[in-house]
């Protein structure tokens, strides 16, 4: 129905300027759209905010929803190159240990931080917890591709189990972790697990929308190697992929993307799973497609998770990784149902 349609993503591009506008304007302190275009004409002139609305607008909730967007279209894309990987629409990109080992590592820093020594926190500063999650998702994933690699090639089915043990393997160090902590500590475990971006700034926007940015690029570029995987291995080294070559690139970008995103904001399910299946059932499987719109999907959705995550118990905050699975689990169902895609084998052409 939407494969050949041209207004797509005009249509798609439209709701994220919307729902940006949106997840701006509303919250525990609404902002008009008089306080959005001062604020900015302060200051861009150099002025402090005339009011608390100017403040809020420019020190927290701007910045909060670009770190919310710039991570959603993160996950989804990084969703669209492991689906395309593993040539299967129910694949999501921690499944090669990548999230697990993030949240093992920023558990570490919460249990056992006291015990570093003073010079390493005062260099790192707030970025202690991010650069040990981004550690601990580089290690799980690269365990990952050292135990699936058989001589000189990758094994896509050592990938996928060997995947599912290193999952375990953080999940139980992270649980560990949560048994030796305190209360406190093992409330911020629970919290980071579940996703937040209260801590937004303008700093963690630069570097993550930079990362974000070089990240996209290539994988733009692989978009065409990874429709020719479509046909199976042997069939797309034919038509001149190499295919070992494309395992590699798209695991080391995908780690990049998700210890990234997981690194700053904490672990937030679903999104790179339910965000390129749904495309793909509305848009076909071309990755040329498929790769921008999920970015400009998941961008929206998320953006639209966290509004809800405010909103609903505001002043109060809900962990958007509840809002994510609460909402997106029973919508995947259902169009999957819709689709009659549980009557089927599956495949990318589902």
């Amino acid at each position: 129905m939407l494969r050949q349609n041209k207004l797509f993503f005009p249509v798609l591009v439209v709701l994220l300027i919307v729902g940006l506008l949106l997840a701006i304007a509303f919250g525990a302190v609404h902002i008009g759209f008089g306080d959005m275009i001062s604020s900015l004409k302060h200051f861009f002139s150099g002025q402090d905010p005339a009011n608390i609305h100017e403040g809020v607008f420019l020190q927290l909730r701007l910045p909060r929803v670009l770190l919310c967007a710039i991570t959603g279209a993160i996950l989804a894309a990084s969703g669209v190159l492991m689906q395309g990987l593993f040539r299967n629409p129910i694949v999501e990109p921690g499944l090669i240990g990548t999230s697990a080992g993030a949240a093992f590592g920023a558990s570490v820093v919460f249990v056992l931080g006291t015990k570093l020594s003073p010079e390493l926190k005062s260099y790192t500063g707030p970025f202690l917890t991010p650069i040990f999650a981004f550690a601990g998702g580089l290690l799980a994933t690269y365990a990952v591709y050292t135990l699936a690699k058989n001589i000189s090639r990758v094994s896509i089915m050592s990938l996928l189990l060997i995947g599912i043990a290193i999952n375990a393997v953080g999940l139980s160090g992270t649980g560990f972790m949560s048994y030796i902590a305190r209360d406190p500590q093992a409330r911020s475990i629970t919290f980071w697990n579940l996703g937040t971006f209260s801590g937004a700034s303008w700093l963690q926007v630069v570097m993550v929308g930079l990362v974000a940015a070089i990240i996209f690029f290539f994988s733009f570029r692989l978009s065409k190697q990874l429709n020719a995987l479509l046909l199976g291995e042997e069939e797309a080294g034919y038509l001149g992929v190499d295919t070992e070559k494309l395992k590699t690139r798209v695991m080391i970008l995908n780690t990049v993307m998700v210890s990234v995103a997981t690194a700053f904001v904490g672990v937030i399910s679903f999104m790179g799973l339910i965000v390129p299946h749904v495309l793909r059932l509305l848009i076909g499987g071309d990755n040329k497609r498929l790769l921008p719109a999920a970015m400009i999907a998941g961008a929206l959705l998320l953006v639209l998770a966290d509004m809800g995550a405010r909103l609903l118990l505001a002043p109060a905050e809900i962990p958007i990784g509840i809002i994510t699975s609460l909402v997106g689990a029973p919508v995947f169902i259902i169009l999957l149902k819709s689709y009659n895609i549980l009557q089927h084998k599956g495949g990318m052409n589902a």
